[in-house]
């Protein structure tokens, strides 16, 4: 691997109250095609009822989409069925006529490792995408070259999307769920806020709809907010959303929680009642700013942790969503010139996958939250019955002690089943208190009972939240009666009704089911358990006492399997879907679609998929490398055909546990490895001066000459001679652009102005002839403070004239991405480059200008795109790329900086291996040691990638 481094400077109340806007248990269904539907509760996708649980995954943030099956093995294992994903009109189409769809901006081949995965898409193309890209998504010259006001219905505009969408429409029609594939839904641009936007939205879903697109799927749109948008009237989409984003997106203070927002359900069921409740993005973090006053991610990934997930997810499948996607599950890298001026390089998000790739706790909450989804199909179709209020006896609260009111209630019913669900949270949602109570629940034959009936309470210990079931159905005869524990698995497995219970050690549970079968192993009364057979008619009550650590059935017999664990040692399950094999079905990968076969598994780190062939079961997954050496301990729950198991093709000696139960163990070796991580302090550094562009035989002849005297950016020059130097309107809109201002000196020269637009935090640096200026630069302190634009005066020293011949003003300006384009504004078009030149006396004779090597439309990299690189002499040289040979340039310390002690622009390049031993995964990370504050900016290439910017003395 080459690394190549270039461095250029509610009331209290306790009941539920009935308050119904139709009638329960019905439905409206509309049809898409035979095999997508859906009516007011849910998606029917091949007439089964579905609870789309989706996560945010953007593959241009992995550019390696050999990498894309291990997001998606991730997000499967977590219980999810769907990601939600934006195509980049700004990578794929670079510029006029040119539709890209290789390597990281395939669609193709994100449908295919989806579908093999088993997840749903919705796809989400724009045109404008925002997701805190450089124009929002927008082709950089779309911003230069469409004179009209950008998301309208322009007709330049609409010619510039819509051989864009078209495309788009070429790409996925064929992997639409109706042709075998995995995509379900198809989102109309994004975030449009503004009522002026549905004749704009009719001419997209017009292209949509045309017979001949083929496109039979919902259109989609997510308003940013309760603005009623698209929902009725021209424009109007087939599936509306909204966002959510209830922590914000600018933290002020980490440590206090914003309540949670009482009004979804009321609001759904005014703005439409007649489609499932959905959220298109609803937060699983938050972007971050440049500054010294960003929060960082791991802060974000603390203010929206794994309770926050617990109170809020919760609390959005309480107002009866039945389609919630979490933006981002995976952030990934904004790598090259992808960012926004408000973002820097990394995306990660704070997400519950890392920008490594690694699993973080918020992970393992979603994980358990995906299982239960997964598990309970009679979920899909509740009508919403009340949440807590002081006018009926159902669902009363009954408190066990302080404080009078402990616990808000939200109740949801299936009236084809009967099931209920009491989704149960802290009265005050932010609270850090133990409440402890019981719920008054009726039951579907009728029984009122205040449960648990056998525990103390129901306990809430701080942010956290539940769902106490009632009248459950788990496998293909059982169902549960009630029960005060949370649901892991419940289903069958080798022909057994089984169900996997879980809850807190600290805390007690309760679950009451009628028994059957004959029975092979039952829990006996002690310390941690307790049966109650006589207390409710054909009815047994499991009660687990506080203090219970590890997993132990609680009953198994030939009809039934019940297991219970605390909620550490649950963390560490797993349920693969298992797919038949040599299965010609598309949707064989997909749960309840082609397959409901699955085996618990306790122990690894991560379990990606199960193979069940004859009597042996193949798993595949991922250690942690830091556990012990006496290798990883695994638990297992699997049909009893299965006497052998391999791990990676690893055998894995299994062991029965006492007493005849189901579970068996097995311990997986770990082998010692060891594996380098390069010291690029210590590393052999080439070093050799990337700007030419001062010295005095340098020839600009072929760069492009700055003449332009009009603009379609709706900004004005501040004061200059009419020369429009706007980098975007010369093709060079990405990273670092040059000019070179050229003036016949007659020794009055005494200044120039210069006012310099580069995005929040842009840098440029001055320099007449050789002799350096000085440096300007913007700020932004995590969005707040913002300067993208600076005017200053430069004096320009008098032995540094050349009188009576050719004077050269030389500016190094780094950008910072284009601004996003709003609805119903010019954002997107910002003048990137020099708003206002002036020399104190006479004139500039030429102005010329350089960007990448070929600007938007001719650029040589069609590997990496149009955002790579920028104009530096070194990338314009490609001294970036791999194998590029630096023999001849001098040996430097990357640590001594530039030769010079004034600014300047050099390129430091190593080269080091990396000896990755062979099935392993060792995500890898650069570190930099020293404090921020050092006046430098660096961009770091990665064989050829750029894939990090530093501004050193911002943030």
């Amino acid at each position: 691997m080459k690394l190549i481094s270039l461095i250029i400077f509610p009331v209290c109340a306790w009941m539920l109250s009935f308050t119904l806007q139709r009638t329960l248990g019905q439905s409206t269904l509309k049809t898409f095609s035979p095999d997508l539907q859906f009516d007011n509760y849910s998606l029917i996708l091949k007439d089964q009822r579905i609870f789309l649980h989706s996560g945010e995954f953007h593959t241009f943030r992995l550019p390696v989409p050999s990498l894309w099956p291990d997001i998606l093995d991730k997000i499967k294992a977590a219980g999810f069925n769907a990601i939600s994903v934006y195509a980049h009109m700004g990578l794929i189409n670079p510029s006029p006529g040119v539709m890209d769809f290789d390597g990281y901006r395939s669609l193709s081949a994100l449908y295919e490792a989806a579908r093999l995965a088993g997840l749903w898409i919705v796809l989400r193309p724009g045109p404008y995408i925002n997701g805190e890209t450089t124009a929002g998504g927008l082709p950089h010259w779309v911003t230069s070259q469409i004179r009209s006001e950008l998301r309208t219905t322009a007709a330049d505009w609409n010619a510039a999307w819509t051989p864009y969408i078209q495309a788009i429409i070429g790409q996925t029609k064929q992997s639409q769920i109706s042709n075998g594939g995995p995509v379900i839904a198809i989102q109309i641009d994004n975030e449009y806020d503004q009522e002026e936007g549905g004749p704009y939205f009719a001419e997209i879903e017009a292209l949509y709809r045309d017979p001949q697109s083929g496109i039979d799927v919902p259109l989609t749109h997510n308003d940013p907010g309760m603005l009623n948008a698209f929902i009725n009237g021209t424009g109007a989409v087939d599936l509306y959303g909204m966002d959510a984003y209830p922590q914000g997106l600018v933290a002020s203070n980490l440590s206090i929680w914003n309540p949670i927002e009482m009004g979804y359900h009321t609001y759904h069921e005014e703005a439409n009642p007649s489609q499932p409740w959905y959220s298109p993005e609803f937060q699983s973090g938050a972007f971050d700013g440049w500054g010294p006053d960003a929060t960082g991610y791991e802060d974000w990934r603390a203010v929206t942790d794994a309770d926050f997930e617990s109170v809020f997810y919760l609390h959005t499948w309480a107002s009866n969503a039945k389609l919630v996607n979490y933006y981002m599950l995976y952030g990934g890298t904004s790598w090259g010139a992808l960012p926004y001026p408000g973002v820097y390089t990394s995306y990660d998000y704070g997400a519950a996958i890392t920008e490594a790739r690694t699993l973080t706790k918020k992970y393992t909450e979603l994980k358990l939250q995906g299982m239960f989804l997964r598990s309970s199909p009679e979920f899909c179709k509740t009508d919403w019955i009340g949440t807590t209020s002081s006018n009926l006896t159902e669902g009363a609260i009954v408190p066990t002690g302080p404080p009078s009111s402990p616990a808000f209630v939200t109740f949801l019913k299936n009236f084809d089943t009967g099931a209920g669900f009491w989704i149960v949270r802290q009265n005050d949602s932010t609270s850090l208190a133990l409440s402890s109570f019981k719920l008054n629940v009726t039951t579907s034959g009728g029984e009122r009972l205040t449960i648990p009936l056998i525990a103390s309470s129901i306990d809430l210990d701080g942010r956290e939240s539940k769902v106490v079931t009632t009248d459950y159905a788990f496998g293909s005869k059982s169902r549960i009666l009630y029960s005060t524990a949370s649901i892991f698995f419940a289903g069958s497995i080798d022909g057994i009704d089984t169900l996997f219970l879980y809850g807190d050690s600290n805390q007690e549970h309760e679950v009451a089911l009628d028994l059957s079968g004959n029975a092979t192993s039952t829990i006996k009364n002690d310390t941690h358990f307790q049966l109650s057979s006589n207390v409710l008619p054909s009815t047994t009550i499991i009660t687990v006492k506080s203090g219970f650590q590890g997993l132990i059935p609680l009953y198994e017999s030939n009809i039934q399997s019940i297991f219970f664990a605390d909620k550490d040692t649950v963390s560490t399950f797993w349920a693969p879907t298992i797919a038949p094999t040599n299965s010609s079905d598309p949707f064989a990968n997909y749960w309840s679609f082609g397959t409901n076969e699955t085996v618990l598994v306790g122990g690894p780190y991560l379990v990606r998929s199960a193979v069940i062939t004859g009597t042996e079961l193949a798993l595949r997954g991922d250690l942690n490398a830091s556990n012990e050496l006496q290798g990883t301990s695994l638990t297992l729950i699997a049909p009893t055909i299965v006497h052998s198991l391999t791990w990676n093709g690893e055998r894995v000696s299994l062991e029965s546990t006492e007493n005849g139960s189901r579970i068996r163990t097995g311990r997986i070796s770990n082998t010692k490895v060891s594996i380098p991580v390069p010291d690029l302090a210590k590393a052999a550094w080439k070093f050799n001066d990337s700007l030419p562009e001062v010295q005095a035989d340098f020839d600009d002849s072929d760069w492009v000459v700055a003449n332009h005297t009009t603009t379609n950016i709706p900004f004005p020059m501040y004061y200059g001679d009419g020369r429009i130097l706007y980098g975007c309107d010369y093709g060079f809109c990405e990273n670092v652009v040059l000019w070179r201002g050229h003036f016949n000196a007659t020794g009055s020269e005494k200044s120039v102005n210069l006012s310099i637009n580069g995005g929040a935090a842009f840098a440029a640096s001055v320099w007449l002839n050789d002799k350096f200026l000085n440096t300007t630069f913007g700020n932004s302190t995590n969005n707040a403070n913002v300067i993208e634009e600076t005017d200053e005066k430069f004096d320009l020293p008098t032995n540094a004239l050349l009188v009576g011949q050719d004077n050269v003003i030389t500016i190094v300006q780094d950008n910072m991405g284009i601004n996003e384009a709003k609805p119903v504004n010019d954002d997107a078009k910002s003048p990137r480059g020099i708003r206002g030149f002036q020399l104190n006396t006479g004139n500039f004779t030429e102005w010329k200008v350089q960007g990448k090597v070929g600007g938007y439309a001719n650029y040589p990299d069609k590997v990496r795109g149009v955002l790579n690189e920028g104009g530096l002499f070194g990338e314009r040289q490609g001294w970036h790329l791999p194998g590029f040979n630096t023999s001849s340039w001098i040996s430097r310390n990357i640590s001594a900086g530039l030769p010079s002690s004034e600014a300047g622009v050099g390129f430091f390049v190593t080269t080091f291996d990396l000896s990755m031993p062979k099935s392993y995964d060792v995500p890898m990370s650069f570190t930099f040691l020293e404090p921020m504050g050092q006046p430098y900016r660096m961009y770091i290439f990665v064989n050829g990638w750029m894939m990090g910017k530093r501004v050193a003395n911002l943030g």
